[in-house]
């Protein structure tokens, strides 16, 4: 059986989007030219700094090294482009 997700971006005007668990979603971001920007997709540029809640797993050492810079006292600040998107979640740009 497929598991879907559902993102949603409050306080934007953006649709939620479901995808299957597991799908690409910097790609399917792009596709759908959501609010969240995307530059190398590999987590070392920052772009796609987000905040997120819903359950997520943790990030890994080298997102965290680039969270750790990039919003050291936000505990739902995530990197889209590394995302593992098991459940649903919404997702806030950071600047």
């Amino acid at each position: 059986m497929v598991s879907l997700c559902t993102i949603s971006f409050p306080g934007s005007d953006f649709a939620p989007i479901t995808l299957k668990s597991y799908q690409n979603l910097s790609e399917h971001l792009t596709i759908h030219n959501s609010p969240v920007l995307f530059g190398c997709r590999t987590g070392i540029c920052g772009t796609c700094l987000v905040e997120v809640v819903g359950d997520i797993s943790p990030s890994q050492p080298d997102e965290q090294e680039m969270l750790d810079t990039l919003a050291p006292n936000n505990p739902n600040a995530r990197l889209a482009c590394q995302l593992d998107l098991t459940a649903n979640v919404e997702i806030r740009r950071l600047e």
